[in-house]
């Protein structure tokens, strides 16, 4: 059994959209959400899944790795191109992504740590700030 990111992230896609956004596992209880994203060089449609919070009706991810010390190829994507969709449960949304820095940033990042203190672990094991990226809906045509 082969257990590459890509084949790890393909288990956890397959089990989100056949339970409508829940899954088991490491995952089991957690805000899931997939991120459809541009590659910054490749071009190509990526799907990530990832953990999120709310703030008010955007979404926020972390850039964590799990405390690795460089940030995952999705923040650069997004940094890349910022225009998105997300899956929530059901529901397919299009969304802008932009980092939250400062002030913003800090509050964001210290609720999460509150909702799952992993994150408060994976701070403490590298030397970068941790990106926050919001996920803001856009309105449908």
């Amino acid at each position: 059994m082969s257990t590459s990111p890509q084949d790890f992230n393909a288990r956890i896609i397959e089990e989100f959209r056949a339970n409508q956004g829940r899954v088991g596992g490491p995952f089991e209880g957690a805000t899931l959400l997939l991120l459809h994203h541009t590659g910054a060089r490749s071009g190509k449609d990526r799907i990530n899944p990832l953990v999120y919070s709310r703030d008010g009706d955007r979404y926020v991810v972390f850039a964590s790795k799990a405390g690795a010390p460089t940030n995952p190829d999705w923040y650069h994507n997004l940094k890349a191109n910022p225009n998105v969709k997300i899956e929530v449960g059901t529901e397919t949304i299009e969304a802008v992504a932009q980092e939250a820095t400062g002030e913003e940033r800090d509050r964001l990042f210290r609720a999460q740590v509150e909702c799952s203190p992993q994150f408060g672990e994976y701070e403490s094991k590298t030397d970068r700030v941790i990106p926050v990226v919001v996920l803001t809906p856009q309105p449908t045509a």
